[in-house]
């Protein structure tokens, strides 16, 4: 096998339609595959031992050129190459948009005894985004969680989750979040700048965002996909919460890292099922 390698979006879905091209030193191409189905190219031509230059192409995405050696096996191992869609910086259409909390997730993981970690997610939210026409730095989002809605898989758990060592959830029944501005962090992500409400404080947190596209869905309508991560510490929201174990460790970490994965429909409502 002369070249393999595998083509990718930042979210992990193969680019089909992709091209990579082999040229020499001289600039000459000696080598044109295309991917298939699931991205990956393979292509059988032996090519002379030297260094060569690979340019990934896909039609809607950004070119990537780097460097290989082919060794005296006469194979090029370009591995998997990742591709940012054209223009990253390009958002969904402008206007509001709605998150559909069926085709979402909003998920927390945190520590547990110093070993491994423990999944939870929020089944109960929902929220908008309104995109800027003019200039998307002043796009905005809202989201509104009720915090009795955690699901850890352990009803125990989950019910000390409710009280008030850990959400207070009778006297603090919703988590919110609204954005206070918006900043590129790369080609096709960006840093959502907002105000985290949570067991009754107000924190500054900002999400790490990639936004993964907009397609049509079954039901006529238009819908955008994003990604989010963020970080957060329980004490900053007074949840000091925590059983020390007999050799000094923590049972729960006292850091939280938040995964979000969001489907948003155009327009100020919900499709009508």
């Amino acid at each position: 096998m002369g070249l393999t390698a595998k083509i990718r979006t930042r979210d992990g879905w193969a680019v089909s339609h992709a091209v990579v091209t082999v040229t020499d030193m001289t600039g000459t191409q000696v080598l044109r595959a295309e991917a298939d189905a699931e991205g990956a190219v393979r292509d059988a031509t032996e090519l002379t031992p030297g260094a060569y230059t690979v340019i990934v192409t896909a039609v809607g995405y950004a070119p990537v050129a780097s460097s290989t050696i082919v060794t005296a096996s006469g194979r090029a191992e370009v591995g998997s190459v990742t591709l940012a869609r054209q223009g990253g910086t390009e958002l969904p259409p402008p206007g509001p948009w709605t998150i559909d909390p069926v085709h979402s997730s909003v998920a927390a993981v945190a520590q547990h005894l110093g070993i491994s970690s423990v999944h939870g997610r929020f089944t109960e939210f929902g929220g908008t985004i309104e995109i800027a026409p003019d200039d998307v730095i002043k796009s905005r989002v809202e989201a509104v969680i009720r915090s009795a809605s955690i699901d850890t898989g352990n009803g125990m758990r989950d019910t000390h989750l409710r009280s008030a060592d850990f959400l207070d959830v009778e006297r603090h029944p919703e988590i919110t979040y609204r954005s206070t501005g918006v900043t590129a962090a790369g080609s096709d992500r960006w840093t959502v700048h907002g105000e985290l409400s949570m067991h009754g404080i107000v924190r500054p947190v900002d999400l790490d965002l990639a936004y993964l596209g907009t397609g049509a869905d079954p039901w006529g309508g238009t819908r955008a996909a994003f990604r989010a991560t963020a970080e957060l510490h329980r004490e900053d929201f007074a949840m000091n919460y925590n059983q020390v174990l007999q050799a000094g460790i923590a049972a729960i970490g006292t850091t939280l890292r938040v995964e979000l994965d969001i489907q948003a429909v155009q327009g100020d409502s919900l499709p009508q099922a």
